[in-house]
């Protein structure tokens, strides 16, 4: 049978995108279909535009710490509009380099909802288009839970666009989002509180690293609500009220669920193609991305896994040189590095500490936390946490998790290390950079446990 395209790829997020461009590079004939923005959710609505609300939302600190060096900064006053749509002109020339990329490697750009009618053909904007293989990468979606008054609360999509700037904001959740928004909301003024069922929020992470994020966020002046559950939000005379199970009543300007993501499966035509998805809605995959249909792909937020950029980069590379230079790559996801942009930030790589002692019985932690240099003159109490994880049997290291400034920065360096199977020896052998704060990771010599 005679297909129009070798690959088909719907969805045009980083995974997407990559997969696409490697693809045409090697050969083969690809279209992209997207009904949203090019660049998906990392771009739009994820990663890019949080990190630059990050570095806005941490302006008012160092204005206030600039006085102990000397300076005698202006009066400040923080305008939501200016930063607001100073990121949207990013946002949009980045869809610009997105859409050339594409254009560049010869991929066909579709812009339109693209559907399965069959195993190998699907529907784009009333136009059917048929494919030898195809590769779902439509990524993840905010999930509003069904509590009364969900109407009222907006999710991360909307917190980047907001006409005003709250002076009261309630974030619930305790992941990735909701802890990082947490920071920029209270950073840029907002009187902020976290809600979050748990006992302590960003489960998955090492519990040292939870318990010190905990304690700084605090300290940053976020109202910080554990073992909370909301049950419903109501519109009041002064805004809008989120009420809990325990019976509190919090005011806010606007709520922020930030509950997770869920596979953006909904509606595609699946079951029309005879892919399986689990209860979640997720595809699952084998080791070369393969759906039950051979020929049907998955990568990236889609399939249920590690919800970060550059595995969906990684997962869309094998699927193009599995696919079209014969090769048979798969990704390590024993090693991948990761940052949550709280304040402080969390950098980390492999196993939290409880995870590595169940794999290293001889484990050895190596731990350190202080005042950053530049507070000793301010006088801020925000403090620095790093570890290292050491198997005792082999002194190869197999785990490192920081807490402080640009921790994403420094660990991304030692995840190449670790990779690379570096030994403590190896880090003992290092000599540091000073001063510096990632020095102390080539200088911790006792165990403290």
């Amino acid at each position: 049978m005679q297909f129009d395209y070798d690959l088909f790829v719907i969805g045009a997020g980083s995974g997407g995108v990559r997969a696409a461009r490697m693809s045409a590079a090697l050969g083969a004939r690809v279209a992209v279909a997207e009904e949203r923005y090019l660049g998906g959710t990392c771009v739009n609505v994820g990663c890019v535009p949080k990190k630059l609300f990050v570095y806005g939302s941490h302006y008012g600190e160092d204005f206030a710490d600039s006085a102990a060096y000397g300076w005698t900064p202006p009066p400040a006053a923080f305008h939501w509009p200016t930063l607001r749509d100073n990121k949207t002109r990013e946002i949009e020339r980045l869809n610009g380099v997105y859409r050339n990329l594409l254009d560049g490697a010869g991929v066909t750009i579709m812009e339109a909802r693209a559907t399965f009618i069959g195993p190998h053909a699907i529907d784009v904007g009333g136009a059917t288009v048929t494919a030898a293989n195809v590769l779902v990468a439509t990524g993840s979606w905010p999930n509003l839970p069904p509590i009364v008054g969900a109407e009222h609360c907006i999710t991360s999509n909307e917190a980047f666009y907001l006409d005003a700037f709250p002076e009261r904001a309630v974030i619930v959740g305790g992941g990735y989002v909701a802890v990082e928004f947490a920071g920029i909301f209270q950073g840029l003024g907002a009187e902020t509180s976290l809600l979050y069922r748990g006992p302590l929020f960003l489960r998955g992470f090492d519990a040292g690293i939870r318990q010190f994020v905990a304690d700084e966020v605090r300290r940053k002046g976020v109202d910080l609500r554990f073992n909370t559950q909301v049950e419903r939000v109501e519109r009041s005379a002064n805004g809008l009220v989120a009420h809990t199970q325990a019976g509190e009543a919090i005011e806010a300007d606007v709520v922020l669920q930030a509950t997770g993501r869920a596979p953006n499966t909904a509606g595609l035509g699946l079951e029309r193609a005879g892919v399986q998805t689990d209860a979640a809605g997720a595809v699952p995959v084998d080791g070369r991305y393969r759906s039950n249909v051979p020929h049907i792909y998955a990568i990236g937020d889609v399939i249920g896994g590690a919800q970060l950029t550059p595995v969906a980069i990684a997962e869309g590379m094998c699927v193009a040189y599995n696919l079209f230079a014969g090769e048979s790559r798969s990704v390590d996801y024993g090693g991948v590095p990761t940052a949550v942009f709280c304040q402080p930030n969390i950098g980390t790589v492999g196993p939290t500490e409880a995870a590595a002692r169940e794999r290293h019985p001889a484990l050895q932690v190596f731990e350190s936390t202080f005042r950053p240099m530049k507070h000793t003159l301010t006088g801020r109490e925000e403090r620095t946490l790093m570890k290292l994880l050491v198997d005792g049997d082999s002194d190869r290291v197999v785990g490192a998790h920081m807490v402080g400034p640009e921790a994403g920065e420094i660990v991304q360096g030692l995840a190449v290390a670790i990779t690379a199977g570096a030994t403590k020896a190896h880090f003992d052998r290092t000599v540091g950079i000073h001063p510096t704060a990632a020095e102390e990771f080539v200088t911790m010599r006792e165990a403290a446990r």
